[in-house]
């Protein structure tokens, strides 16, 4: 994230970061955390949500999402319900398609206008988003 940041920060007018959940099997509770960051996301705050549980994700357990919930003050019983709602499971197939789509095979993978990232350095970057700008004031 430090370096999306950076890139964001150095491109405010032009850049726009999207975030595509890519639960991997392997990791125990990588779907329910990005079940519960969608679910978070419909009270305004996927963000954050997403912020903590990658600051607590080596050790994290259903309680911790919850908990995480908790702490950013969302109505749970909203919470909960879209964590299960047909609505989220949705938004995580169609990102989990696009991924497959776009030949992800793990994360993070990072895209310019479509182009992957190999060399994930901020100059290497921000020479894709140059490169993509100048196409688009031709």
């Amino acid at each position: 994230m430090p370096l999306l940041e950076q890139v964001l920060e150095n491109n405010p007018d032009t850049v726009k970061i999207v975030l595509k959940n890519m639960p991997l099997g392997f990791h125990k509770y990588a779907a329910s955390s990005a079940l519960a960051a969608l679910a978070a996301g419909e009270q305004g705050k996927f963000w954050e949500f997403h912020d903590e549980l990658f600051a607590i994700s080596p050790k994290l357990t259903p309680k911790d999402i919850e908990g995480v919930a908790t702490k950013l003050g969302l109505d749970l019983a909203k919470f909960k319900t879209d964590m299960a709602s047909p609505a989220i499971q949705q938004k995580l197939a169609k990102d989990l398609r696009d991924a497959e789509d776009a030949g992800v095979t793990g994360t993070p993978t990072i895209f310019v206008n479509g182009i992957k990232v190999g060399n994930r350095t901020v100059p290497a970057i921000q020479k894709l988003i140059d490169g993509e700008l100048a196409k688009t004031a031709n």
